[in-house]
C-alpha cells in the first residue's frame, strides 16, 4: 500500500478497516490510478512469476492507491516484498519526478487455511475494482488478473484452483 494512514485494530479487523477505507480512495496518493504506473506495479506482478519463478500467481488487482496479490510464495515473502516493493517504488518516483517514499514499510498478509477461503480471497481481490466503483464487471478492469474474462468463480465448490 502507498505511504499514508494507519488504521487502528491488529489482524484481519485491521485489514477490513483499512480495506474499507482504501476502497473509497479518498485518504492517501492514488499514484496507481495513473495508467503508466498501474503498469508498472501490474507488470511486476507478472514478472514474478514469469520470469523469476518467485511465487505462483493466483490473482491480483492493481487499485489506484493500494495492490492486492494472492500468491503462494516460492521462498521469503519478505524478501518477495522487499524487491517487488524496491523496484515499483523507484520505477513509479521516476514516473512522478518524486524522491521518497512510495509504500508502506508494512505489508498485510495472510494465511490461507483451505479451499473455499482461497476462492473467496481470490474473488474478494477481482471484484475489488467493481466495489469500489471503478468498473462495471470484474474482467472490465485492466490492471486486475480477471481482465480479458479469466475470472475466478467465487467460493465455487469444484475445487479446482
Amino acid at each position: 500500500m502507498p505511504y499514508g494512514w494507519r488504521p487502528g485494530g491488529s489482524g484481519g479487523h485491521a485489514f477490513v478497516e483499512y480495506d474499507r477505507m482504501l476502497e473509497s480512495a479518498t485518504a492517501g496518493p492514488t499514484w496507481m490510478a495513473r495508467a503508466e504506473i498501474a503498469e508498472v506495479v501490474a507488470n511486476s506482478i507478472v514478472y514474478g512469476v514469469a520470469r523469476l519463478g518467485r511465487y505462483d500467481l493466483f490473482a491480483w488487482v492493481v487499485m489506484p492507491n493500494h495492490v492486492h496479490v494472492l500468491i503462494d510464495a516460492a521462498g521469503n515473502l519478505g524478501a518477495i516484498m522487499k524487491t517487488l516493493k524496491g523496484y515499483t517504488a523507484r520505477e513509479a518516483n521516476r514516473i512522478l519526478r518524486r524522491r521518497g517514499q512510495f509504500w508502506q514499510h508494512e505489508s498485510f498478509d495472510h494465511w490461507v487455511r483451505d479451499e473455499h477461503e482461497f476462492r473467496c480471497i481470490a474473488n474478494y481481490i477481482e471484484n475489488n475494482p467493481v466495489k469500489a466503483g471503478l468498473a462495471a464487471r470484474p474482467e472490465d478492469y485492466r490492471w486486475s488478473s480477471a481482465f480479458g474474462g479469466i475470472s475466478r468463480q467465487a467460493c465455487a465448490s469444484d475445487g479446482a484452483r
